[in-house]
């Protein structure tokens, strides 16, 4: 019996001889299927084939990713804390490399993560390291693989630690999550954002979708919401989902007035 991941997006699904007929994260309209069809992995071939590359951004602050890229792409982080490491999304390769640099730097005490898109093979890392994994209880429909290890949070914010609240922005997903961390960028605060708040290609703007892929957006309503949910947190800094995409400095004002831009082009009507 074998735990198939799902090629496009990373999901990992319960044993089976055979893999599943099809991967409901890429069916629904904010992922896709590729046109060659459904196609699917296990944990020895990913580990055969791919290696994850580590590095130190800031202070405390570690990026893991996986090469060559695989499924979506995005990145981790391992926040260290005095109570211990924090592991921040999650990616679908769990190499050997990984668990002994890990346990090197004193394993974990908790993983986090933003939205269905990035629970790849949570179950992996949480048996792994033996800690729970918190998701917002809204998205629990896309769990693809339970586990008494998961951890389904509700409201809108969760303590994580000393300085570390999660905060339910909403959005790309219901339960869609950024991770506020109080010491980060030398004590100004920084977010976390995963692809709730997507840092774009001019790291002068950051964007809000329902589906990135497919480029469908949210409401002005939605778009609002979010910034009045950010507006009485300082942070100086994001780390968005992938590598490169980090706004060093002034994060919060451009995150602002990027929501003002997003909310204002969709509400003005252009004369064509």
């Amino acid at each position: 019996m074998t735990n198939f991941i799902c090629n496009a997006c990373g999901t990992s699904f319960p044993e089976s001889e055979s893999p599943p007929d099809e991967c409901p994260v890429c069916q629904d309209e904010r992922q896709y299927v590729p046109p060659s069809g459904q196609s699917w992995t296990t944990r020895e071939s990913l580990s055969r084939n791919h290696a994850n590359l580590w590095r130190s951004h800031e202070h405390n602050l570690l990026e893991i990713r996986t090469s060559p890229s695989f499924a979506i792409g995005q990145r981790a982080f391992l926040i260290q804390t005095p109570e211990g490491n924090i592991l921040w999304d999650c990616i679908a390769l769990l190499d050997e490399a990984t668990r002994k640099i890990i346990t090197s730097l004193g394993g974990l005490t908790a993983i986090a993560i933003s939205h269905p898109h990035y629970y790849t093979t949570m179950q992996d890392w949480a048996a792994a390291f033996d800690v729970p994994v918190y998701l917002h209880a809204r998205d629990r429909e896309w769990v693809m693989r339970p586990d008494s290890r998961l951890k389904f949070w509700e409201d809108d914010q969760l303590e994580l630690g000393k300085g570390l609240t999660l905060l339910r922005l909403g959005g790309h997903f219901p339960g869609g999550t950024v991770l506020h961390w109080d010491a980060g960028a030398d004590g100004r605060g920084l977010l976390l954002s995963g692809d709730i708040v997507q840092v774009a290609v001019d790291p002068n703007q950051v964007s809000f979708m329902w589906s990135y892929p497919n480029m469908l957006p949210l409401s002005a309503t939605t778009v609002k919401r979010i910034a009045k949910r950010l507006e009485p947190w300082e942070f100086d800094r994001i780390y968005g989902a992938f590598h490169g995409k980090t706004i060093p400095k002034d994060a919060k004002n451009i995150v602002m007035r990027s929501a003002r831009r997003y909310v204002e082009l969709l509400e003005y009507e252009q004369d064509c």
